[in-house]
């Protein structure tokens, strides 16, 4: 979609007068004088969650161990209620998606449940952009199952270091590869891959394709039901907005509900027999059947006051804003800091773009220090990027705007001379 833009802050406060979700920001935890473009790594807190946080907190305080049996068990089956509003958020269906463990811990039991390696098919398909963990995660269930990941594991190369070529994925798909998992979006370029292309050629091959929505669920919709992947995997606190650290989600497609989990564990059972303690595992046949422990319910909570939020619009409305946020970031960084070595390192198409835009410069590293002493929240990554995501439910165009003169009076300046290039422990 072609965006026509002007310049001026007055025009970027028209634009937040017009936004029709302008009043869910009053939501959030927003600091006056602070620019928030790191929601893309940790979403801020909203009061939505905060009151759930304190609800649970209060019911464990009050209920003690009854708090798995008040209020119709709603603790109990958190999991799947959770799941249920996330599914609404991926288009699948509810009974196919769950809240548990980390992302890292799904992915194990997403390989653990699907990856079967034969003689003649015994390859694992990856990108080489992807978050590390996901590849921590495939290298450690290849040698599990006896391969070295230099034999087990077929890399998809990044030809311009930026995005990865679906054509490149498709001609990988060869005889020895069982099973793919990629990334939704990717997190340095925020490049959105062709998921359905992709999905529909593993299919047609007989490979099991799983994804990693991270850096897309609560930015980009998306509908499983047409595409038919197998499993997928994310995080609830980015865009989602759940909490630090908080638990991740877990989809499986209910053609697969017959399987046993890879990795079992009794709340993975089926509830009426439960508590019964049997030592034959009793698999339930929905996501929650990929359940291990107990759910860490005080984790749980934000994601479900954050949750309440999406409820009450969609994610049609939410992408809206999000790509004209995106868009008109582009068009300012085009418009004023190009000419200073700034560089946009994200697909400016509108189907192949997430959430957050890549701004690329030598000094990035530095240049990220220099906007935090402006009360601006970057995200840095490695080796040249500046992440900013102008998330849809709280970040304004005024807001926008001033990130954008901030950084061109850091570079006409040359503020970032005065910041150290050594890495902090948490960059």
């Amino acid at each position: 979609m072609q965006r026509i833009f002007e310049p001026g802050i007055n025009y970027a406060r028209r634009l937040d007068l017009d936004d029709p979700l302008r009043e869910v920001r009053d939501r959030f935890y927003t600091k006056n004088g602070h620019i928030y473009m790191d929601g893309n790594s940790l979403g801020l807190c909203s009061k939505d969650a905060e009151k759930e946080i304190l609800q649970a907190l209060n019911d464990w305080k009050n209920s003690a161990i009854d708090i798995w049996s008040i209020n119709d068990s709603k603790y109990f089956y958190y999991p799947a209620r959770i799941g249920a509003m996330m599914a609404a958020l991926i288009g699948a269906e509810p009974d196919e998606v769950t809240t548990t463990n980390s992302t890292t811990i799904n992915i194990h039991q997403c390989l653990a449940t699907f990856y079967h390696p034969t003689r003649e098919r015994y390859k694992i398909l990856v990108d080489d952009l992807n978050f590390s963990t996901d590849r921590h995660a495939v290298d450690s269930q290849v040698k599990h199952k006896g391969y070295e990941p230099a034999e087990a594991v077929k890399v998809v190369a990044a030809k311009d270091g930026r995005t990865i070529l679906e054509d490149d994925v498709i001609a990988a798909m060869t005889n020895d590869v069982a099973l793919i998992l990629l990334p939704s979006v990717l997190y340095r370029s925020a490049q959105l891959l062709d998921m359905r292309r992709v999905t529909a050629e593993a299919r047609k091959r007989g490979i099991i394709i799983g994804w990693d929505l991270c850096h897309s669920i609560g930015a980009v919709p998306h509908d499983f039901k047409k595409l038919d992947a197998d499993f997928a995997i994310w995080c609830t606190y980015k865009y989602l907005s759940g909490g630090p650290g908080s638990i991740a989600g877990l989809y499986i497609n209910k053609r697969h509900f017959g399987k046993g989990p890879g990795l079992a564990g009794w709340h993975g059972n089926v509830k009426e027999t439960q508590f019964q303690l049997n030592h034959k595992h009793d698999h339930s046949k929905d996501a929650d059947g990929w359940l291990t422990g107990t759910a860490p319910i005080l984790s749980m909570a934000g994601v479900k006051g954050a949750l309440d939020i999406y409820m009450e619009t969609s994610m049609d409305k939410v992408r809206e804003k999000s790509l004209n946020l995106t868009n008109y970031l582009i068009y300012l960084i085009d418009e004023k800091l190009t000419k200073y070595g700034y560089i946009v390192g994200s697909p400016r198409e509108d189907d192949r773009r997430g959430g957050h835009v890549s701004l690329e410069h030598d000094q990035a590293y530095r240049i990220c220090q220099a906007l935090k002493s402006h009360n601006v929240t970057p995200d840095f990554r490695e080796p040249n990027v500046i992440r900013l995501a102008p998330v849809a439910l709280y970040v304004s165009y005024e807001e926008t705007y001033e990130l954008v003169d901030i950084l061109e009076q850091i570079a006409v300046n040359k503020e970032y001379e005065r910041f150290s290039n050594a890495r902090t422990l948490v960059v």
